[in-house]
């Protein structure tokens, strides 16, 4: 399987953006001379504002406005100095009153993004750890893996799973000095709230442990003078939790605030605080508006937004409490989550709700999973509540209608969010005459029928299927015993349009990981073989390459097809609780990515597949003519060379001593590769190899001369399948690596290959993935490769991010 490279994190965001933005539901332009809150112009149209972050309001204050006026009438429209030169006059008035209102030492900063760009690798010592909630807000985590480079232990822990953080803490407090546990207050998307009472028990309990919260989102709606979530919890901030706020958002104004009580850790980011040091201060109108704010949070003025805010969200939970939409999380906070599974279903709801007058959000991938998407619903003193109501009863009316136009159910929704299912009325096929075959053997399926749609490559015709099959069961390793499932799915006609297999597996979390992740999980796996390991119900299986999908994209049901294949495979995703749900090895495909991430799959890039299309030579002094001038000389110079210095050995029945070395070599290769980080095969796979006419050991011995004096020893092996639909499949590779370099054993494997397929008269060679360099060299056609995964969070995905290159 594939390694994701290099920024293809960013390019998967990138097409997730772009779906998004061709269905009109994001980077969206408000339209319109003024802004009052309550309403927003979108394409022409004006909406009830159902998305802002400003839940009371204090944006639209005109005693904010007046004073930021008043401000820039006074010192302009910036003050261009860093504050470690000089601050504005008013600074100075805005730090005094914001320490008043938290009653503890503050630094303002110019947003949050900066605030925690500077105060993290200040307050982080390279003595310490850290540990991020994968939940927490993406500016947490930039700024915490700035600290990479300092070689600060970075774990991540499964959204609020105190459990799994008090390991963390016990696995780390033996090596560091202190622990800082990262999270939001309240976190953006689904309106879920951090655990602070048991938080401040396992602080209590380890004292190492340090708490960094980002509570932008529980700003001003909540706490004392409008602290925040946090310090409604707390009677007052302890010095091992440092805490965020914010002066924009609901505060109404611009800037971030960081509560330190902590004198020196306080002086410390004072003092130099990296982005804090140099970049622009807030500007003067900013600055006199959150003061502004500040005088109306100190007064008995923001108990009385707290309620009436209160008051809508109470009658908005109410209402809701009364239907069957899937409120994700129900609490005090202004922030609701609706969900609705697929992409495409997010689409289209925010699209009739759009149509009926309410602008609200989407939730999409990164901030939730692919298959969490969402529509995020804010409420704020704007809203009244003749449009909260006329809001819900558009909800109750078009999700329905959303989930029909897009071939989904209620119960699929609540499935992927883990929510107590409806018991619903069983959903209509997608098309009535199409025929689904479902099978868990290939014996159940005509050899010939399997053969005409998939056999042509790889080792997964309707032999080498039943060989698999054979071989991955009853094994005493779990990673060894797979389940398989084969779905054909014909029209009315008993014409088919798609054919596939899957399999249920267990897999290294890391498979689709950079190698320098892979390189620290092996280690612990030294000491926990399955340590991130997961179930995966996979598209094809770990053993084979190639094309694992047949589709008539000439039939005019084939999108139809793939949505009724994607149904089946998440109805036994469901049944096995599988952990991942991966479709691979696909061609670049504009008609399959769009179709596949609006059904919930996000894209990645896998290793390129190479091919030798056609090998039309007949004899091999023929083939070094079917090469290009640069690939004729490699020929030459690195591979007709050495081939003298073997004997080659075609094995089809090899004795147990020959297995044996063969599977030591095959070993070596396995450790060696961790670009495919997987599970070892089992050496019974080699033994029944040997008890099968399609396959056959190409063997390399290295001759007594080159050897040091030694008989002929082997040194690599290539394990080839006899596809008899036209193709040779050098399936997997051992080599000896105390002979590569020298005698370029794996140049000559290859070249053997192509020398072997072309006796036995074969057309078409499937080298499969990695090194495709040297592959092409050999005259491999290289073919890009992708494929489309969805995992029902994003914790593994996030962990290999954090984990890269550390």
């Amino acid at each position: 399987m594939a390694k994701i490279k290099h920024n293809n994190f960013l390019d998967t965001v990138n097409d997730v953006f772009t779906a998004a933005k061709k269905e009109g539901v994001l980077h969206l332009y408000a339209e319109g001379d003024s802004f009052t809150g309550r309403k927003i112009r979108v394409k022409q149209k004006d909406l009830f504002h159902f998305g802002t972050t400003g839940y009371l309001g204090l944006e639209q204050d005109k005693r904010l406005k007046e004073a930021a006026m008043d401000a820039i009438y006074k010192y302009g429209t910036q003050f261009p100095l860093s504050k470690s030169y000089i601050s504005n006059p008013l600074y100075r008035k805005l730090e005094e009153k914001v320490t008043q209102l938290y009653d503890a030492p503050v630094i303002i900063t110019k947003n949050s993004t900066l605030g925690h760009l500077g105060v993290i690798p200040s307050v982080v010592n390279d003595g310490d750890a850290i540990v991020l909630d994968h939940q927490v807000h993406w500016s947490v985590q930039s700024a915490a893996n700035v600290l990479k480079t300092r070689s600060v232990p970075i774990e991540m822990i499964r959204h609020s799973h105190l459990d799994m953080l008090e390991d963390k803490i016990k696995k780390l407090s033996s090596k560091y000095k202190k622990i800082w546990y990262m999270a939001d207050g309240v976190y953006s998307m689904y309106g879920d709230v951090a655990p602070i009472g048991e938080l401040m028990q396992l602080c209590d309990k380890y004292p190492q442990l340090h708490l960094y919260l980002d509570d932008v989102h529980g700003m001003s709606w909540a706490g004392k003078h409008g602290t925040g979530y946090v310090l409604s919890k707390l009677d007052e901030l302890p010095d091992n939790v440092l805490l965020f706020g914010t002066l924009s958002k609901t505060f109404g104004a611009s800037g971030a605030v960081a509560v330190c009580t902590d004198k020196k850790r306080y002086h410390k980011i004072k003092t130099f605080g990296g982005p804090l040091t140099f970049s622009a201060q807030l500007e003067p109108a900013s600055v006199a508006a959150a003061i502004a704010s500040v005088d109306i949070h100190l007064s008995p003025e923001i108990y009385m937004l707290q309620n009436e805010l209160l008051e809508r969200i109470t009658l908005f939970n109410t209402l809701l409490a009364n239907t069957d939409l899937p409120l994700i999380e129900q609490n005090n906070s202004p922030v609701f989550y609706i969900g609705t599974g697929m992409p495409v279903t997010g689409y289209n709801f925010v699209n009739r709700l759009m149509k009926e007058g309410f602008f609200v959000n989407l939730g999409i991938f990164p901030a939730v999973p692919v298959k969490n998407t969402g529509v995020r619903i804010t409420i704020s003193r704007h809203n009244q509540a003749e449009e909260i109501r006329n809001l819900v009863e558009a909800m109750v009316y078009h999700y329905p209608k959303a989930l029909e136009d897009t071939h989904t159910t209620p119960d699929k929704v609540r499935m992927a969010f883990k929510l107590p299912i409806l018991n619903e009325v069983p959903k209509k096929k997608i098309v009535e005459e199409f025929h689904v075959i479902y099978k868990k053997t290939i014996q159940h399926i005509a050899k010939e029928e399997w053969n005409k749609l998939m056999g042509k490559q790889g080792a997964f015709d309707w032999d080498g299927l039943l060989f698999l099959e054979n071989v991955f069961t009853e094994n005493e390793r779990p990673e060894n015993n797979w389940d398989f499932h084969y779905i054909i799915i014909k029209d009315e006609k008993n014409t088919p349009i798609l054919a596939t297999f899957f399999t249920y597996a267990l897999w290294k979390d890391d498979m689709l990981a950079p190698i320098s992740v892979s390189i620290k999980l092996e280690e612990t796996r030294k000491n926990t073989p399955y340590y991130l390991t997961s179930k995966v119900l996979g598209m094809g299986s770990p053993f084979t390459e190639g094309q694992h999908m047949y589709l008539d994209k000439s039939h005019p049901h084939w999108k139809l097809a793939v949505k009724q294949m994607i149904d089946k495979i998440e109805d036994l995703e469901q049944q096995f609780n599988s952990n991942w749900l991966v479709l691979r090895d696909f061609e670049n495909d504009d008609q399959l990515n769009q179709l596949f991430h609006q059904q919930g799959f996000i894209k990645t890039i896998m290793p390129d597949s190479c091919q030798i299309l056609d090998l039309y030579w007949e004899t091999m002094d023929a083939y070094p003519e079917s090469l290009s001038t640069r690939s004729r000389k490699h020929f030459k110079k690195d591979i007709k060379p050495y081939e003298d210095r073997f004997k080659v050995v075609l094995n089809d029945a090899p004795n147990q001593k020959q297995i044996d070395r063969f599977y030591e070599l095959y070993s070596n290769v396995n450790k060696h590769n961790l670009a495919l980080n997987m599970f070892p095969l089992p050496k019974k796979l080699f033994t029944m190899m040997s008890q099968h006419p399609n396959w056959e050991f190409l063997t390399l011995y290295l001759k007594k001369a080159f050897s040091e004096g030694e008989s002929d020893i082997p040194v690599g092996v290539m394990f080839c399948y006899k596809n008899m639909g036209a193709t040779y499949t050098p399936a997997f590779i051992g080599m000896d690596y105390n002979y590569t370099d020298e005698h370029q054993i794996y140049r000559q494997l290859l070249y053997q290959t192509i020398k072997r397929a072309t006796e036995l008269g074969f057309k078409k060679i499937d080298f499969g993935m990695t090194a495709s360099f040297e592959k092409k060299k050999v005259g491999a056609t290289i073919i890009p490769k992708v494929a489309y995964i969805q995992a029902k969070d994003n914790f593994s995905i996030e962990l290999m991010g954090v984990m890269e290159n550390h």
